[in-house]
């Protein structure tokens, strides 16, 4: 999609956008973060958009997504400012200890799980660099990355409680 089909296509349904967004948060201001968001992030895939049917269904979707992501951010950060303190050097410790033992879960992976995982979460490239470099579908990516982020999770819980 260029420029002008853009324009012609997506600007317009900003309104929608906007009433939406305004349903989800309450708040004028959080509305029109939320849908410039939306808007940058269309942005970013127009090549793509040309594909899509229902570009207003994908553009409802993104928002929805980014407000549950925004929503359990604040979640979490509430919990944090919850916990009781703790000196900087026992938190330092504890990270510490949570990262060998995320590194060694992680040796544990299958291969491909493992590099996968790396890639994606530590080395920090996109899904797309991946794509490339392994020579995999998109489904794929997700599928390994899926399965090693829940098998981490698992061993990692498992782990906890026997300590």
């Amino acid at each position: 999609m260029n420029i002008e089909q853009f324009n012609h296509i997506v600007l317009p349904m900003r309104g929608d956008l906007k009433r939406f967004a305004l349903k989800l948060t309450g708040t004028d201001d959080n509305a029109e973060d939320l849908v410039q968001e939306v808007m940058l992030r269309l942005w970013t895939v127009r090549e793509r958009l040309g594909h899509k049917d229902n570009v207003k269904a994908l553009a409802l979707t993104i928002m929805r997504n980014c407000h549950h992501d925004r929503w359990r951010h604040e979640q979490r950060s509430q919990t944090m400012a919850d916990m009781p303190e703790q000196s900087v050097e026992d938190r330092g410790a504890e990270l510490r200890d949570e990262v060998m033992l995320i590194r060694q879960i992680v040796s544990e992976l299958p291969p491909l799980q493992q590099r996968v995982f790396r890639m994606k979460e530590i080395e920090g490239y996109t899904a797309e660099e991946i794509i490339q470099i392994l020579g995999c579908t998109a489904d794929n990516l997700r599928r390994n990355l899926s399965r090693a982020r829940m098998r981490i999770r698992e061993r990692y819980v498992e782990i906890i409680k026997r300590r």
